[in-house]
């Protein structure tokens, strides 16, 4: 097993401080699976690159007890376990380079803090290709912030009716932190191969959570990275999600903390752990603006997990809370969030979750006092957007409107997020500040509502903050039932007739 790691240009003289391995000499290092070597195939003033390579001990491998009482059937002997990048891989740059992944460089302290230019490659990686020809690795590593190349070879060149082998070459470039590459590697490593080579318990939670610090919580397939790094046991998944997110009332091991239920996206907002971060912030913005229209009876249209429903439902003031969302599952995920089983009926009735699309008028949410549509609208596909201003500004028709979504002026300000990317890949657009004005406003106006802008998150004096919050307050209006006229202030919310 094989990985290198290249920068070039004035970083390359930092590499091997960074590192904490002299450039001018191999080392190898015993480890419990095997030998690791570091050594520099290439150290120039303008381009150093670092190899760090796994010898497996294969009959030793096979002859383990941790694989099994069947340490003899052949297929113990006959596979690529010692070759292919797998979790002892992991394991071995989690060890070899355990100072680098925490980011600690008393003689370059800057530059460890700092993103810097990286290219990783590795040699016969897992990537399982999906129902669009696309691989793991690139669903994995592309969120990220890096260009993912897969090289995919014939298993055989003499026998090409065998087909493509299941490993590729993988070859990463972004940059990144050299820190983060490291703890992305060891995370995502035994992901791809959907295997460990140890037994995962209860600790191999915390661990997770540490090296999943700032990216984990908002990774589109988070919940294929938990499941697979936890070996596939319910109970750990479970509790590292809502680790994740914040459900338990925890921060988790390492500072990870809860995020956006919808949003899987390549954001820093450059907060230290200690400090509230912007999903966090953007929740409480929300919460905000619901006490400031004192709504009581309030529907979160595409809650995903239920991040903000646990909010919601832990306030005694929201009397009914409505989450919805087009995917059952999703729904199954926040009904557990919410412990609707350990809760009392008086309780367990406040809360209805079902199954809609934002894009089609539902009676269920209609005359409720607000409406939040928190990161949703960006996932919506532009040609859409009137469909989702008509079922919920005319069909349902609350009293108040809370919608957020990213400014895409600050995502210059996300280091990981590569230029001209969008935070989440399924996003189908991110609004400037004007386009976003410019949408909520005429929306209000076509629909009688008053318009207030908000921040959310450090509001930066060049490219403003990295969440913008629009809260739409309904004018006085007409019942549709019958025509008698129902006024509903404009800074106060209550149940439409």
């Amino acid at each position: 097993m094989l990985v290198t790691i290249t920068t070039r240009g004035d970083a390359a003289p930092d590499l091997s401080h960074l590192l904490h391995k002299h450039p001018g000499r191999a080392q190898s290092f015993d480890l419990s699976v095997g030998t690791a070597h570091v050594f520099y195939p290439v150290d120039t003033p303008d381009v150093c690159s670092a190899a760090l390579l796994l010898e497996v001990d294969a009959i030793a491998l096979a002859r383990s007890k941790r694989y099994g009482a069947d340490a003899q059937a052949l297929s113990r002997y006959v596979n690529d376990r010692p070759y292919a990048s797998t979790s002892m891989l992991a394991l071995a740059i989690g060890q070899v380079f355990r100072s680098a992944m925490g980011g600690r460089s008393t003689s370059r302290p800057e530059r460890a803090a700092a993103p810097m230019d990286l290219e990783l490659a590795l040699t016969s990686v897992p990537s399982e290709v999906d129902e669009h020809g696309v691989g793991l690795a690139s669903r994995l590593f592309a969120p990220l912030g890096w260009d993912v190349d897969e090289t995919r070879r014939p298993l055989d060149d003499t026998r090409p009716e065998w087909g493509d082998a299941a490993t590729v070459g993988l070859r990463l470039r972004g940059r990144v932190r050299l820190s983060d590459a490291l703890r992305q590697l060891t995370v995502l490593l035994p992901v791809l191969d959907d295997a460990k080579h140890y037994w995962v318990g209860d600790d191999e939670v915390g661990m997770l959570l540490r090296r999943g610090e700032g990216w984990l919580a908002e990774h589109p397939l988070r919940e294929v990275i938990t499941t697979r790094s936890l070996a596939h046991q319910r109970s750990l998944v479970d509790d590292a999600t809502s680790r994740l997110l914040g459900l338990d009332g925890t921060a988790g091991d390492g500072g990870a903390v809860d995020a956006p239920v919808d949003e899987a996206s390549a954001e820093d907002d450059g907060t230290s752990a200690r400090e509230t971060p912007l999903y966090r912030r953007r929740a409480e913005a929300v919460l905000t603006a619901l006490a400031d229209v004192q709504a009581h009876t309030v529907a979160d249209v595409g809650c995903g997990e239920g991040a903000l429903l646990r909010h919601l439902f832990a306030d005694r003031s929201f009397t009914t809370i409505i989450g919805t969302d087009v995917a059952p599952r999703e729904l199954a995920r926040a009904e557990r969030r919410l412990r609707l089983d350990d809760v009392s009926d008086e309780q367990r009735a406040r809360v209805r979750l079902l199954q809609s699309s934002v894009t089609y008028s539902d009676d269920r949410i209609a005359g409720l006092d607000a409406v939040v549509l928190m990161e949703v609208v960006e996932h919506v596909d532009p040609e859409r957007l009137p469909a989702l201003e008509a079922s919920v500004f005319r069909a349902a028709r609350p009293a108040a409107v809370v919608v957020t979504t990213p400014n895409a002026e600050h995502n210059v300000r996300f280091a990981s997020l590569a230029a001209g990317r969008f935070r989440h890949p399924d996003h189908r657009f991110e609004w400037t500040r004007d386009e976003f004005r410019t949408w909520a406003q005429a929306v209000a106006d076509r629909h009688g509502y008053t318009v207030e802008h908000r921040p959310v998150g450090d509001d930066d004096p060049e490219v403003g903050p990295p969440t913008q919050l629009a809260l739409f307050r309904r004018h006085t209006t007409s019942s549709p039932t019958n025509g008698s006229p129902t006024t509903i202030s404009t800074t106060t919310g209550g149940t439409a007739a």
